[in-house]
């Protein structure tokens, strides 16, 4: 039987290799997604220099990942192809409640993201907040979905996108810095702003699944690649700068509540953000870390082992660059349990010769 997508053409064997990393957690495999430059990448950099830009059109972004995903057919890793919504970022939660939307172009990976100034002056403001289905921002998600929707059948599935609630909800209404005061100065108010946002989070997710629909039983994931079941991606990033204390004050319950409320999640976890990590390995519902890197801290891959054995035994997902991921295969040296974006592979020959040795690989 044919695979649904067809810029994915063994894509069951793909599904099977990433439904047993992420059920069955082998700690003696290793996984792979290859990335390679691609000729909708430079035209979109070309376009597009890094910062504010303009709303996007919706058939253009269709066009974006429709010629990305026709070029990497070719390369057979462990990737699936789906569409990351990035106009769907935090300017979404913020627009459906009346926010000031604003666009920023990414030309390192495609992405026009969105954010908003703060919302709210004061706590006396927040009483007008709604959701409000008829505004100009859900009818823009509609039409993303719908043109999506039809654009993507048959070809490439749809990623789901972030969750903005808990504190990244209330970072929307003041801004970082006030929020971290407004945890001192008004704690009720902020929970009543997470109750919110819980409200607010679950009729997003909620109206995408019911518009996006599953591949084979499993979410399309910008950081897992796909997973089985209605898969949630949520963000800790407010406690990357707290101790694991505020952590399991503030940002536990609302975390586990919506995970709870799909069939888990996944999580990303920044470079200032490490000291989480036993911490959030605990989380009920928790399918998967992804570990980013950033700058002035050591890549998430040359820590690898002891950040895996910090979480538990739960699937990790990271970018490795080319060399040194080629010079860990060929020393026999990689973490097994692993998804290894490997960033700059020279080509498609160079990719498939790569995912030979790593379908091999047995730690």
């Amino acid at each position: 039987m044919d695979f649904p997508l067809d810029y994915c053409p063994d894509g069951w064997a793909r599904l099977e290799r990433l439904r047993s990393l992420f059920t069955e957690r082998p700690l003696d495999r290793i996984y792979a997604r290859m990335e390679v430059e691609t000729n909708a990448l430079r035209k979109f950099a070309a376009k597009y220099p890094p910062g504010y830009t303009e709303r996007p059109h919706l058939e253009e972004r269709v066009a974006f990942w429709d010629e990305l995903y026709a070029e990497r057919a070719g390369i057979h890793d462990d990737s699936i192809p789906s569409a990351y919504l990035s106009e769907m970022d935090q300017g979404l939660y913020g627009g459906i409640v009346g926010g000031e939307v604003q666009f920023m172009a990414h030309p390192e990976n495609g992405w026009i993201s969105s954010m908003l100034p703060p919302l709210l002056k004061d706590w006396s403001e927040f009483p007008k907040l709604a959701i409000n289905h008829q505004g100009a921002w859900y009818g823009f998600y509609l039409q993303e979905l719908e043109q999506f929707r039809k654009a993507s059948a048959g070809k490439f599935g749809i990623s789901h996108f972030i969750l903005i609630d808990g504190l990244n909800f209330v970072f929307e209404l003041f801004g970082a810095t006030q929020t971290y005061l407004e945890l001192m100065d008004n704690p009720g108010k902020v929970r009543e702003a997470i109750e919110f946002a819980y409200q607010l989070n679950v009729d997003v997710q909620r109206t995408f699944f019911q518009q996006a629909p599953l591949l084979e039983g499993g979410t399309c994931s910008n950081m897992v690649e796909w997973i089985p079941g209605r898969i949630v991606s949520e963000s800790v990033d407010p406690f990357h700068m707290t101790s694991v204390d505020y952590f399991e004050a503030w940002g536990r319950e609302p975390v586990e509540r919506i995970l709870g409320t799909f069939d888990g999640g996944v999580v990303h976890i920044h470079g200032n953000g490490r000291h989480l990590l036993e911490a959030v390995a605990t989380i009920h519902g928790l399918k998967a870390v992804f570990l980013a890197d950033d700058l002035h801290f050591p890549s998430a891959f040359s820590l690898l082992p002891e950040l895996k054995r910090r979480l538990q035994g739960l699937p990790v997902v990271l970018n490795a660059d080319f060399p040194d991921f080629v010079a860990a295969l060929e020393s026999h040296q990689l973490t097994g349990g692993v998804l290894y974006k490997v960033q700059h592979v020279p080509d498609a020959g160079v990719a498939n010769h790569l995912m030979d040795r790593v379908r091999e690989y047995v730690v």
